[in-house]
């Protein structure tokens, strides 16, 4: 059988957070095990128990890189100044063969710019 306890109609505690005596059934006890009035009371604290989440996902299962489009051309459009403005701070390019290469395949490339007493070519 199990065990029967007084139900302590007349009876005092002692609180364990302000040591003053109180009704007995008038107790509880605290998650840290502390036995207080209930105008005393405090819950446990959120942040005394974060949550646990998972790992971040790391990538995928047998992934693989995409492979380089080798079909592919670069397509090169170009400006020849059809208004004649003058090319402060600019360059303007001209075709070698044709004026009318818009939309074609660039096969090669060459620029030449000066900057001051220095010439840079690029091709």
């Amino acid at each position: 059988m199990g065990q029967t306890f007084a139900k302590g109609k007349r009876s005092q505690a002692i609180s364990d957070r302000s040591g003053q005596a109180f009704p007995y059934t008038e107790m509880v006890k605290e998650w840290n095990g502390s036995l207080v009035h209930i105008s005393e009371y405090e819950p446990k604290h959120p942040q005394l128990d974060p949550k646990v989440y998972g790992a971040d996902p790391e990538g995928l299962l047998n992934a693989r890189p995409q492979q380089p489009d080798l079909t592919s051309s670069f397509t090169l459009y170009i400006n020849n100044n059809p208004n004649n403005l003058p090319n402060i701070n600019s360059f303007s390019m001209a075709p070698s063969s044709s004026d009318d290469i818009i939309g074609t395949s660039l096969t090669s490339f060459s620029a030449t710019t000066e900057i001051g007493d220095v010439t840079v070519e690029i091709s």
